[in-house]
């Protein structure tokens, strides 16, 4: 009988002591405490995105819930709630009511918070994703970048709302530039060269429309609101963050925003040292990604090819140089795109920006010709390629070189595979459009330029080219619109006071294009004033003698000092014909068709020419640059 008293004895004091913990209320307290801290957790991981909070935040939140746990526990040993307040359990007598009472309002805590945990949890199952906004309509108002073309100053302005409604799509999203907190300005273009480095890894998703680099960091330094931003973008997603750079350590917050809603969905801080950017780039993208539901390309897309800090960091100059297509500022592009290749001889990103610098630079500064400048581009295009053959920026850059040089068909798979390889690429649908102007598939072109609008409905350039494809079309009203709209934000854009002055003149208005031709001049080319010009389109002057003056005009007089034209070549044509002097017109194509680069095209392609299409000589200028022409084909039947 000892024996089995002894051996019930451990039992007894076990159920007494989980008595006793049920009497003193502490299981019910372990019950609550998990409920609340649930829900607590919960709460806070919906709201710290949405005040910018870290996920570090969140971390120590979970981690002080965590050691509470054993306090909270303890606490309810004791102490025990009475009406007169907390007392210490041991001077609460055994046989008052009072633990009973408080462990039955613990009971009705807990299954509160059980209801709220499964309302929780039920709406997060079956509550439907909020639908996509309508996009505000944007337009994309546009320098040329037909080969030649005048040099046009740097990009990125706001632009007016386009002329067709788009739905957004769901995985949509625009990167803004990162905002550099590094304290110094000279670090400005370190923090937009990670932007612009997620951006290309995210735009080389099939699945996600990213806008491009031009339209996103027109905000940057602007106090826009995300959804005014995503509007006028036609995005649904932002991301945007900061980076601080201090000697070889660098912190990186990023956290995306659903315009829809408001809500950030995602956030992080990585603080590394410099020499794992190249990783960070990419842990962004791929978290992005699993957000968005996509696939996203690895490491390997980010870098461009190298893992030198040095030849990266003079890489990043040197883009943000070439995005802002100014002259002086792609000279200097150059040379810093050349030091990145001799850090890293095997960095196909600093031969690839050589190449789009030397595809367009001819249209920025007199300081190249194109002869020279399109064998540089296919010099640095083709080593880019040969280092990395899945650069698109190289392809793009061949687009041009090879559309300089007329061969057609070979800028017509090169713009194809650029798409391929990122089929956000928004300049790449830019200069495939210009290709189809010059192949004189105009209708085809305006689709290409109108896709590449959509990527990046701010860009000057592009705009310009769907102007100019506008006009192609007979639809100068809605050209001079685009550029009006432009000329607000950019008063002496070039080649939009052009394309507004040709739509007044074609639109039976030729004195409203004087302001316009003044101000030209007074960016492009000073000194010039057109003489004469104006007043015989008006029936008030010798129009032979001024077609006469411009058909003797030099290639690319609007770079020539001293030349009385700041008018774009393809252009001068164009007046030639409106001056009724169809002879000298012929004359000026043929000139033009001589040159390299897709002038003559774009001269062609003018709506004033119909009437010449059906003569021989203009035939036999169609049958020697260019495989037809659907206007002339259209034109001639008979």
């Amino acid at each position: 009988m000892a024996s089995s008293g002894s051996g019930n004895r451990p039992r007894h004091l076990v159920l007494s002591f989980l008595s006793e913990l049920t009497r003193r209320n502490v299981i019910r307290m372990a019950g609550l405490y998990l409920v609340v801290a649930w829900l607590i957790v919960q709460v806070a991981g919906a709201v710290f995105p949405a005040f910018g909070i870290a996920d570090g935040a969140l971390r120590a939140v979970i981690l002080v819930l965590a050691i509470g746990f054993v306090p909270a526990l303890v606490f309810a040993w004791v102490f025990e709630l009475t009406p007169d307040g907390l007392k210490r359990d041991a001077d609460v007598p055994a046989e008052s009511s009072i633990a009973a009472h408080t462990g039955r309002r613990m009971d009705k805590l807990i299954l509160g918070g059980m209801v709220a945990v499964v309302a929780l949890i039920a709406a997060d199952r079956l509550w439907p994703e909020p639908a996509a906004p309508a996009a505000v309509p944007v337009a994309a108002v546009t320098v040329s970048e037909s080969l030649p073309g005048p040099a046009t100053g740097p990009s990125a302005t706001p632009a007016p709302g386009s002329d067709s409604d788009t739905v957004t799509a769901p995985n949509s999203i625009a990167v803004l530039p990162f905002v550099n907190m590094s304290g110094e300005a000279t670090n400005e273009y370190f923090s937009d060269g990670i932007s612009e480095e997620i951006l290309n890894v995210l735009a080389s998703t099939p699945q996600l429309q990213v806008a491009a680099r031009t339209s996103s960091f027109s905000f940057k330094g602007k106090n826009a609101e995300i959804a005014e931003i995503a509007s006028a973008l036609g995005v649904r997603m932002v991301l945007e963050g900061s980076v601080r750079k201090q000697g070889d350590q660098v912190r990186i917050t990023a956290q995306l925003i659903d315009a829809s809603t408001g809500f950030h969905v995602w956030s992080k801080t990585y603080d590394r040292k410099l020499e794992d950017i190249f990783a960070i780039q990419d842990e962004i993208a791929q978290a992005i990604g699993e957000q968005l539901k996509v696939t996203v390309g690895g490491a390997t897309a980010t870098g461009h090819g190298t893992t030198n800090l040095q030849a990266h960091d003079l890489y990043l100059r040197g883009i943000g140089l070439w995005h802002g297509r100014d002259g002086d500022d792609m000279i200097e592009a150059i040379s810093l795109f050349e030091q990145a290749a001799e850090a890293d001889p095997n960095f196909a990103g600093a031969y690839a920006g050589l190449a789009l610098v030397y595809a367009v630079i001819p249209s920025y500064s007199a300081r190249y010709s194109w002869a020279d400048a399109l064998a540089k581009a296919d010099e640095n295009a083709v080593r880019a390629i040969a280092l990395d053959p899945a650069l698109p920026e190289a392809y793009a850059a061949l687009v041009n070189s090879s559309l300089g040089r007329r061969n057609m068909a070979t800028a017509q798979a090169l713009a194809d595979r650029a798409i391929a390889l990122r089929p956000s690429f928004a300049t790449a649908y830019q200069w495939r459009g210009n290709l189809e102007l010059s192949r004189g598939d105009l209708a085809q072109a305006l689709v290409s330029l109108e896709t590449a609008a959509r990527l990046d409905p701010l860009s000057p350039v592009i705009t310009e080219n769907r102007a100019f494809a506008l006009i192609t079309l007979g639809r100068s009203q809605e050209a001079g619109a685009l550029c009006s709209k432009l000329l607000e934000t950019r008063p002496n854009y070039v080649a939009c006071l052009q394309y507004v002055a040709l739509a007044a003149i074609m639109d039976g208005n030729p004195a409203a294009a004087t302001p316009l031709l003044d101000r030209m001049s007074a960016a492009q080319n000073p000194g010039a004033r057109h003489t004469g010009l104006v007043e015989a389109l008006s029936g008030h002057g010798d129009k032979r003698a001024v077609a006469q003056r411009l058909a003797a005009l030099p290639f690319n007089s609007m770079f020539v000092p001293g030349s009385d034209s700041a008018l774009e070549d393809h252009v001068v044509a164009a007046m030639i014909m409106l001056l009724g002097e169809p002879e000298l017109a012929l004359d000026y194509l043929e000139r033009l068709s001589h040159e390299l680069g897709n002038t003559v095209d774009w001269a062609m392609n003018m709506p004033m020419m119909d009437p010449l299409r059906c003569d021989a000589r203009f035939k036999a200028l169609v049958a020697r640059i260019r495989p037809g022409d659907l206007r002339t084909a259209e034109l001639c039947k008979a």
